[in-house]
């Protein structure tokens, strides 16, 4: 199964609620990947705010273009749940 975020929320900061297709819902703080130019505009959490769920992609985008991974987001919404750690492992993740 491909993973893809269904649905995101903005909540405050960095930090953005997710849904994904394996029907886990959970918080990720994305504060870590906002490095490089792509993302600097991220910086600010108004422009950071107005991130949606790309249907084509079907992940987390901005309106400069910026997107992330779902696999990345996925580890950062459940990077403490241990039963997840072996797959974080295969994806190079931990």
């Amino acid at each position: 199964m491909f993973l893809h975020i269904t649905e995101a929320k903005y909540l405050s900061d960095y930090r953005v609620e997710v849904f994904f297709n394996d029907g886990k819902q959970g918080t990720a703080d994305l504060s870590e990947a906002i490095k490089g130019p792509v993302f600097e505009p991220l910086r600010k959490k108004s422009f950071f705010a107005q991130l949606k769920v790309d249907k084509e992609s079907e992940t987390i985008s901005w309106p400069n273009g910026a997107d992330l991974a779902p696999e990345y987001v996925y580890f950062q919404a459940f990077k403490n749940n241990p039963e997840l750690q072996e797959l974080f492992r295969h994806w190079g993740y931990i």
